[in-house]
């Protein structure tokens, strides 16, 4: 198997493309500042049933997704490891240089929370396209989709839906703004991939179990070379 090095540089690069437009998505949504978003709500609950941080628990579920997932037919990439650990040092990186301003007024802000669900929705489609495997929650949505098949829209807002009142339970807070993207970010993520003609029931990915064949062949052949 052929390696071609500017498609695997360009990849990557699109990746990361991908997730900081990811991170800028959630901090709009933050900033908006109409209350947390549903899994941000989950993330919050959990951390206060467990006595634990948002960022741990956010990692920790990210890793039982994936694992979830897997057994359910949808394999490790390259992207859902970087989905795990950069999304989180973008968001740190934005929220602390304050590069996205917080909005007070309640339509300004309204407006902030819309651009950020569709901002999310175009870096889904950004990260997904490379083919380098899903982050944990959008494998969960792209597993489903492919099980259940139900829209990208249902599938997101079902599983929005959801954490948020598992996380409302578990003692987190919601507001006006978690109601709304619980609600309406499937629709902008399915818009995102219409704009795009992205099919997620199409693209086909490189996991990290493919590599590693990879590299177990290229090295048995290295050595009957020698």
């Amino acid at each position: 198997m052929k390696i071609n090095l500017k498609d695997i540089i360009w990849r990557i690069f699109m990746l990361f493309v991908g997730l900081f437009v990811y991170a800028v998505g959630i901090v709009m949504t933050i900033n908006a500042n109409l209350g947390l978003g549903p899994w941000d709500v989950f993330h919050q609950g959990l951390a206060e049933t467990l006595g634990i941080t948002m960022g741990q628990a956010s990692i920790s579920m990210g890793l039982i997704i994936i694992a979830v997932t897997y057994f359910m037919g949808e394999k490790l990439g390259w992207g859902s490891l970087g989905n795990m650990l950069f999304i989180g040092l973008f968001m740190d990186f934005l929220m602390f240089n304050n590069l996205i301003p917080v909005f007070e007024g309640f339509i300004p802000s309204l407006i902030m929370l819309v651009l950020g669900m569709f901002v999310i929705g175009v870096a889904s489609y950004l990260y997904m396209n490379v083919g380098l495997g899903s982050g944990p929650r959008d494998s969960l949505m792209v597993v489903l989709t492919k099980k259940t098949n139900k829209s990208v829209q249902f599938t997101r807002n079902s599983i929005e839906i959801t954490v948020s009142i598992i996380g409302y339970f578990l003692g987190g807070s919601i507001g006006i703004g978690t109601v709304i993207v619980a609600l309406t970010i499937g629709y902008f993520v399915q818009l995102a991939f219409k704009l795009f003609k992205f099919d997620v029931n199409k693209v086909t990915h490189r996991f990290i179990e493919d590599d590693i064949k990879f590299l177990k062949n290229y090295f048995a052949k290295s050595e009957e070379a020698n």
